[in-house]
């Protein structure tokens, strides 16, 4: 009777195992998810350039907002070409509105209730068609917002970092560990213990963009500027896995697109009408790739962004 005896322990050991495989699993799926479509308290100021030469744009622009979920007030000038935005929508989302109408739309600012504390933008580019931009805008002491797209991605999670150094002489290999001045165990953007530059995953879905808007509150602007924003080829477990690097790195994978971060104009501080470094108009920079190659110049290999 011995061996049948052994031989249930040994089913009923495997199956505990598997289990809670299982569940760990689940728990970090989850958790990725809750980390990318974390949304913002309230509203997030949203300044626009748009292509608008009459009061009938500006009707065609104020119906594509108003009333839509997310979309707290519009305001519209025609004479400066200008459409304020408060919104807890992606920028991109409220972007979107705005072009259905078949006008073009530029953001020039962002901002917050509060006064203006730092706004930071990195360009993401890498392998392929990755490309992608994500603005970091400080709210207050305490919490900053994250707003950004990327393209290009298969679908589903990956890991999102800010990292150490703000060196691409490498592509993305040249960046540094994980942004972590005190020293701490990776994890997950709302856990105490974790590297500041921990953001958790951003989710792509079927066609290869992630649209995301969260709060952290680790991440301070002015700490940022001059380091680098890294997209990983796989899901952060968040140091939840059994892996031995997982409260290191949290086995997200390869780096596919990184960018540096640097310092963007807040609200109304973005009067630029031609690129000082190419001498093209807003609109012309407006219909090249936002990221990579193709951004120095037209080119009609790589698409825009629109992003």
């Amino acid at each position: 009777m011995a061996a049948p005896i052994s031989s249930y322990s040994w089913f009923a050991s495997v199956s505990r195992k598997v289990g809670s495989l299982l569940f760990n699993s689940v728990c970090i799926a989850q958790a990725a998810t809750c980390s990318a479509k974390m949304d913002s308290v309230g509203p997030t100021k949203l300044e626009f350039a748009v292509q608008m030469t009459c009061e009938s744009c500006a009707v065609k622009v104020r119906a594509a907002l108003e009333g839509k979920p997310g979309v707290t007030s519009v305001s519209v000038d025609v004479g400066k070409e200008e459409v304020l935005v408060d919104s807890t929508l992606t920028t991109a989302e409220v972007q979107a509105l705005i072009e259905s109408t078949g006008r073009r739309a530029v953001l020039k600012g962002m901002g917050g209730s509060e006064q203006d504390l730092g706004s930071a933008v990195a360009m993401l580019a890498g392998g392929g068609r990755i490309q992608g931009v994500v603005r970091f805008l400080q709210l207050s002491e305490q919490q900053c917002l994250i707003d950004g797209t990327i393209d290009g991605l298969e679908p589903g999670p990956h890991g999102l970092h800010v990292h150490t150094l703000g060196d691409l002489t490498q592509d993305c290999l040249s960046c540094g560990e994980h942004y972590n001045p005190f020293g701490r165990q990776h994890g997950g953007p709302g856990d105490s213990e974790r590297h500041v530059g921990d953001l958790g995953n951003i989710v792509a879905g079927p066609d290869g963009r992630a649209s995301f808007r969260q709060e952290d509150s680790q991440i301070k602007v002015w700490d940022v500027i001059g380091r680098s924003l890294v997209v990983d080829a796989g899901e952060d477990d968040l140091g939840r896995g059994d892996h031995p690097v997982s409260k290191q790195t949290g086995t997200s994978g390869k780096r596919l697109a990184c960018g540096i971060i640097a310092r963007s104009a807040g609200l109304f501080q973005n009067a630029k009408q031609i690129c000082a470094c190419d001498g093209v108009t807003l609109w012309e920079e407006r219909d090249r790739p936002i990221a990579g190659k193709g951004r120095s110049k037209a080119s009609t290999e790589t698409p825009a962004a629109h992003l």
